[in-house]
């Protein structure tokens, strides 16, 4: 009985963390606005370490289409400028001197259209993550069955169980999924 609840709780750790994915995800994508989550994956060559940005500068929106990078370390911003275009955002850094500003471009309406097709691309992939976590959830439960672990009654409950957390994460998926795309749309 306790391994059947060890299997309902890992499952639901592992439908929890696709959601986590799928933000992280989604945050990367550019809406048209200006969004410090889009520089999470740039890294910077300081003094020879790889290092991310956010802890080698303040990361600032000062206006709805521009984001402020400003080094604690002004020695650091020829290194963030080349860590902005290996990341490969798209983005243009101008560098005055003290700061670096990254301009977003306002996303033309086809452009909106491919994002929104990109941002539910990647929430079906996350719901096909938690819809493998719902198999092998099931298939521990049935293998417990027939070990004679649980007894009949018990799997179909924790079946139910897996099902409705399954229900519940995907429908979790779709609520981000529907704000993000509307974010993109509606810029």
């Amino acid at each position: 009985m306790a391994d059947s609840q060890a299997v309902l709780s890992e499952a639901k750790q592992k439908m929890k963390k696709a959601q986590e994915v799928l933000e992280r995800e989604l945050g990367k994508i550019r809406a048209g606005r200006a969004n410090a989550s889009l520089l999470n994956g740039v890294m910077v060559n300081y003094y020879g370490a790889p290092t991310p940005l956010n802890q080698i500068a303040s990361i600032t929106i000062p206006e709805a289409r521009v984001i402020l990078i400003t080094p604690y370390d002004k020695s650091a911003l020829e290194d963030i400028e080349k860590g902005i275009y290996e990341a490969d955002l798209g983005l243009s850094p101008a560098n005055d001197g003290t700061a670096i500003r990254l301009a977003i471009p306002a996303l033309t309406e086809e452009r909106r259209k491919e994002v929104a097709k990109q941002v539910k691309a990647t929430g079906e992939d996350s719901k096909v993550a938690i819809r493998n976590v719902r198999r092998e959830a099931m298939d521990t439960l049935k293998r417990s069955n027939k070990n004679e672990d649980i007894t009949d009654d018990e799997l179909h409950r924790f079946e139910d169980q897996v099902q409705k957390l399954t229900d519940s994460s995907i429908k979790s998926v779709d609520g981000i999924v529907s704000d993000k795309e509307d974010e993109v749309i509606n810029g």
